[in-house]
């Protein structure tokens, strides 16, 4: 007998669905997240290739290893609650 994912199973639980101009998008938990290069300025002018890497190592807790830059969900909903910003240099 087979062994398969149960239905519905989310293999991916975050990802980069899309890199423009103005920010990208997060999906989680079929959650769509904003991040605008206002900001979050760390992912501006970055190859794509270093901001589609993102890890979730806890449920709302959102890593890119190649970029060294750890953001939880209630910062990316919330940014004007936490104003102060690293140097994007």
């Amino acid at each position: 007998m087979m062994s398969s994912l149960a239905h519905g199973a989310n293999t991916s639980a975050v990802e980069v669905t899309n890199i423009s101009g103005h920010g990208l998008w997060l999906l989680a938990h079929d959650k769509e997240l904003f991040l605008s290069y206002d900001h979050f300025p760390w992912f501006k002018d970055r190859a794509v290739k270093l901001i589609l890497n993102v890890e979730e190592p806890a449920q709302g807790h959102f890593h890119w290893p190649d970029l060294d830059v750890d953001l939880t969900e209630e910062i990316i909903e919330h940014p004007e609650r936490f104003p102060l910003k690293a140097n994007s240099a």
